[in-house]
């Protein structure tokens, strides 16, 4: 397979296995590159891309950015809290303002899920989801997958727990699709409340307590509690979470297996995962965020290569 079988990158639940595997096959090349003493290839010197950022980020942002940079695109970053979207433009009447600016690609986070699939059928540019309220984050998603990979050989065949507030987390539906998509054995662990009702019907397993699925897994993705995303108290109180719910260095130790912990950040350090956790050798969230920025450039040059024909 030598090209995507998407136009755009919407959710992971529109890809295909190979495009997955091209994705990686890709970002190892880039990989390369960004550990070159001159990190940026011409690949994308004549393709436009606009970020759009209708809520806030910081690390997805900046690795977009990066991963622009480095192929030499021309980048507009435009942030909806200093823009008309707060003066009641629409989303397509600001996406046209940008697009008549000649912009051929859109990075976009947006609170409300399906954004970006609305965009798609309304605009000419081709669209990345980086992020549609609480339903995909699919670069978060192949970024784990990929990261996985490097560090176990290969994501089929692997037990993945994915940790915390599943219900408000589109990096764990995201996840899910992918890892499932890759032959993963997956499943879920958290407060019943954080836990939405329909999870067994995507084919992952549900474990409450937290030393059981540790035990059965090879690697746990922890991933922190949403409280911008809470109207309601979902658990009596952070310390409880962190007491329940939380990997300190004493219950990896006593595990009789050395697992590997990885975290989409920002952590909340002592609620998730302890510090110590955080920076063990175990612990492969920095290079998560190093892989974040070649795979977002497989992704870039992927779909511009798309554009180009």
């Amino acid at each position: 397979m030598s090209e995507l079988s998407v136009n755009h990158l919407l959710g992971i639940k529109y890809l295909k296995e190979e495009d997955i595997q091209l994705i990686f096959e890709t970002a190892d090349q880039f990989k390369e590159v960004i550990n070159r003493p001159i990190k940026k290839v011409p690949s994308l010197r004549d393709i436009t891309i606009a970020n759009l950022f209708f809520e806030n980020s910081t690390r997805t942002k900046l690795s977009f950015e990066l991963a622009e940079k480095r192929l030499s695109a021309d980048v507009i970053n435009f942030s909806a809290s200093q823009s008309s979207v707060k003066k009641g433009e629409t989303l397509i009447d600001t996406v046209n303002n940008i697009l008549s600016m000649k912009v051929d690609m859109v990075v976009m986070r947006h609170p409300n899920p399906g954004a970006g699939v609305f965009l798609s059928k309304n605009v000419s540019a081709s669209i990345v989801n980086a992020g549609d309220g609480a339903h995909e984050h699919p670069t978060q998603a192949l970024l784990d997958s990929y990261s996985i990979r490097e560090k176990l050989g290969d994501v089929a065949g692997k037990n993945i727990v994915i940790v915390g507030d599943i219900l408000h987390s589109r990096v764990a539906l995201s996840n899910i699709f992918a890892l499932k998509l890759q032959g993963a054995n997956v499943k879920v662990c958290g407060p019943k409340t954080l836990l939405p009702t329909y999870i067994e019907s995507l084919g992952v397993g549900v474990e409450t307590n937290l030393r059981k699925a540790l035990e059965w897994c090879d690697v746990a993705n922890m991933l922190r509690v949403q409280n911008e995303r809470m109207d309601i108290s979902y658990f009596p109180s952070t310390r409880e979470y962190a007491q329940q719910y939380g990997v300190t260095k004493t219950l990896l130790d006593s595990l009789d297996k050395e697992i590997v912990i990885m975290h989409p950040g920002p952590i909340n350090r002592g609620v998730e995962i302890t510090s110590d956790v955080a920076d063990s050798k175990q612990s492969i969230i920095l290079n998560q965020v190093e892989n974040g920025v070649a795979v977002r450039m497989a992704v870039i040059y992927l779909l511009a290569s798309k554009i180009k024909k």
